[in-house]
């Protein structure tokens, strides 16, 4: 596999500023955010601040902010706070909810197939992925889950770029493994089970 059919991870991540971020080409704002993402993981975690509470705290030295500054941009004929207009265009609305209608179908369809149509192969898969999240949960908090996301996503895709024929090759050998794996249990158990579809 030569340098020009590399996959591009920068188009992969969406070409743009995220991108960007995510693969330390601006570098700077990498750091800033993993900076503000370690001082809200250890305020949630180590400190135990709650986080309804540091919502609401943010939000009332809002609001007293931007009240004492109306306040004295009056008395002092200085300009008002400059505020943008807030409020949610009825086409955000529509977006955001035809967006989640799409999840919720998906889900939705997923539930019937294992219900009506009777899908062991789709039971077992879901239940394994409810599983493995109960456990993941089970070992640390979502926050702290959260914070090695963002981790993860600062690091991975910088290494997947600069390492990507290797671990192409490792992860293609694995999944040759793991689909072999698969058809042996499929041959052996999986297909010896008595199920009689639902119609």
């Amino acid at each position: 596999m030569g340098e020009s059919s590399r996959f591009s991870v920068h188009l992969a991540l969406g070409g743009g500023a995220v991108a960007d971020v995510l693969l330390w080409r601006k570098w700077y704002r990498g750091v800033a955010f993993l900076v503000g993402s370690t001082a809200l993981w250890f305020l949630f975690e180590i400190a135990g601040y709650n986080l309804l509470s540091f919502i609401s705290n943010v939000l009332l030295l809002l609001v007293a902010i931007l009240f004492f500054w109306g306040k004295s941009a009056s008395l002092l004929n200085r300009p008002l706070p400059p505020l943008p207009s807030l409020e949610v265009s009825e086409e955000t609305a529509l977006r955001v909810a035809d967006e989640m209608r799409v999840w919720v179908n998906y889900a939705l369809a997923i539930a019937h197939d294992i219900v009506i149509g009777g899908s062991l192969r789709l039971f077992a898969e879901v239940a394994i992925l409810l599983w493995v999240i109960s456990y993941i949960g089970s070992l640390c908090s979502f926050f702290t889950l959260v914070y090695i996301d963002v981790l993860l996503s600062f690091s991975l895709p910088v290494l997947y770029e600069k390492y990507q024929k290797p671990i192409d090759d490792k992860l293609s050998a694995a999944y040759n493994i793991a689909q072999l794996q698969y058809r042996k249990i499929d041959d052996k158990i999986l297909r010896k089970l008595p199920f009689k579809k639902i119609q």
